[in-house]
């Protein structure tokens, strides 16, 4: 299981149909995943199964660390 919260930046393992894209940002988590392509701007839901098996690395949200330390 992949640690994975809002605000964070997945690289898939295939790019976007649509754009070519392979950065989606994370919109909502829980049983399934609302994700906007950094490409298109385009936003879908997708099974969080699903949606794991296809990440390839997660850019994490710095913002909320960098509160965390001030």
């Amino acid at each position: 299981m992949v640690d994975i919260s809002v605000g964070d930046v997945l690289i898939m393992k295939k790019k976007h149909p649509g754009c070519g894209s392979d950065r989606m940002k994370v919109l909502r988590i829980g049983a399934d995943f609302k994700l906007t392509c950094m490409g298109c701007g385009r936003t879908f839901m997708i099974a969080r199964s699903k949606c794991e098996k296809k990440i390839k690395s997660v850019i994490s949200d710095d913002r909320e660390s960098l509160q965390k330390e001030n």
